[in-house]
């Protein structure tokens, strides 16, 4: 291929031997700009990082011999004790168990909705054992209060208290991980750590750091402290995984810019829709689809009529929704989310059924009962759950159970149903977007959205390359347009 301009600008960035970055939009083709750059070093050792074995599997085909492609937990497991990675194998402890062990109780809690958040004490082993996760990926060298994640809903000076008092179990609960004689099991970020503990040094000239923009305080650590070039590649706009640490290396990081804004995935009027998005996140470069590529936007579909390859969901509960409704038309769908959480809304539902409060899925958390569930559906705020209860109040519990084991392959599936986290660094022909991404008035009475909401409806809107179906938002997102004034 003939590079573009853009291209050539990132290549010679990358040849000069200073740290870089380079915001590449979606599509805009990222890995072949790599490759010509990690080329244009030479006999330089490289080192391209990704964050799943899959895509690194996928680079390593694509890249020059001087490039070795890894996996940031290959890196770190390669030099982790065996004493303490064997405990990977280890049996793992259940939330209620090490509530029981550790004396755990039931609370309440109050919240800023009226309603009163019960935790149970395996909620509370959760919260936990997340504290120690959020640790495990934070530039910190000690467990902190802040990495106990609290329920948003909770009033602040509770949370802080709640933070306070957990604290010391968090900080009881790590040494256990690395403790060798511990039989407490391991979960790959504890290896990850140690390893950046260590302070190591990475054997390489340049390090190739792709999807930065979902790097956490850990990776940063280790990366600023290398004496090799660094290169961090991502899209700024992509950023959806605040909730498991991330904090968006390309703000954080003080280096020359380089931009990938054509995008090689779509054409014009996807792309259209896709600049006004970025508009609506302060962005005022746009990103260029091509001209030769055919892509349209659909504003009216009929569901079982009009036919699309993935069908993108902000939420669980919605995946399941579709998933009931397709296979109720007897179509072949494969799912792309967490089934054991889908699970858990079944299981929850049927709780709540029989006068049970529920501690998970946080969707039915809040609620005393059933009645309470289905007035809320029936409510503005609740209205993308209102299919859901519907179902299981015409079909019952046990129906929802049922079409979750008739789930297909995806290589045998007619579409895929995902949540947009699990679609990130995906692409269909033709996309359909359900209508529960989050719109809401602001205070001067426009239609808005947070921050992560804009990003992760781009996300969604930039995955399809043909035919991107609006529908089910069209009018919340053009009033959000509208009242932007973009």
């Amino acid at each position: 291929m003939t590079p573009t301009a853009e291209q050539d600008q990132v290549v010679e960035a990358v040849r000069g031997g200073d740290t870089v970055k380079v915001k590449a939009y979606a599509g805009a083709g990222k890995t072949s700009t790599l490759r010509m750059a990690a080329e244009a070093r030479g006999r330089a050792r490289g080192l391209y990082l990704a964050f799943n074995k899959d895509i690194a599997t996928e680079a390593a085909s694509k890249f020059p011999q001087n490039t070795r492609c890894r996996t940031v937990h290959s890196l770190a497991f390669g030099a982790t004790r065996p004493e303490i990675t064997r405990k990977l194998k280890n049996p793992v402890e259940p939330p209620h168990q090490l509530a029981l062990r550790y004396g755990f109780g039931k609370l309440r809690l109050p919240t800023t909705i009226g309603k009163d958040l019960e935790l149970s004490p395996g909620k509370v082993a959760r919260m936990v054992m997340d504290g120690v996760a959020r640790f495990c990926g934070s530039a910190q060298a000690e467990p902190l209060a802040w990495h106990i994640p609290v329920d948003a809903i909770v009033k602040e000076e509770d949370a802080e208290r709640l933070r306070e008092s957990l604290l010391p179990s968090v900080r009881k609960l790590w040494e256990e991980y690395i403790d060798p004689a511990s039989p407490s099991a391991i979960s790959h970020g504890v290896y990850v750590k140690l390893w950046e503990r260590s302070r190591p040094r990475i054997g390489a000239d340049f390090i190739l750091f792709d999807e930065a923009q979902d790097a956490d305080g850990l990776m940063l650590s280790v990366l600023r402290a290398q004496q090799a070039q660094v290169i961090y590649v991502g899209d700024p706009y992509q950023q959806i995984y605040e909730w498991r640490g991330a904090v968006n290396a390309m703000d954080h990081i003080r280096a020359p810019e380089c931009a990938l804004t054509e995008s090689f995935r779509f054409g014009p009027a996807i792309a259209q829709l896709a600049s006004r998005m970025l508009q609506l996140m302060d962005e005022h470069t746009p990103v260029r689809g091509q001209e030769h590529v055919s892509s349209r936007i659909l504003h009216e579909s009929v569901p079982g009529r009009d036919r699309f390859d993935a069908i993108l969901c902000r939420k669980n509960a919605t995946v399941l929704t579709h998933l009931a409704q397709g296979i109720g038309r007897g179509d072949r769908v494969a799912v792309r989310a967490k089934v054991d959480e889908l699970q858990a809304f079944a299981d929850g539902a049927e709780q709540l059924m029989h006068g049970q409060r529920v501690a998970y899925p946080a969707t039915l958390a809040l609620f005393e009962s059933w009645d309470e569930v289905q007035e809320y559906a029936d409510s503005f705020a609740g209205r993308d759950l209102k299919p859901l209860v519907k179902l299981i109040d015409d079909e019952g519990v046990d129906y929802l159970r049922l079409i979750l084991t008739r789930v297909s392959p995806e290589n045998e599936a007619d579409y895929i149903v995902s949540t947009v986290h699990r679609a990130k660094g995906l692409e269909w022909d033709r996309v359909q977007l359900a209508g529960d991404f989050k719109f809401k008035h602001g205070d001067d009475g426009k239609m808005t959205m947070t921050a992560e909401e804009k990003r992760l409806l781009y996300v969604a809107i930039s995955r399809a390359k043909h035919l991107l179906d609006i529908s089910e938002i069209r009018r919340d997102l053009y009033t959000m347009f509208r009242d932007a004034g973009v």
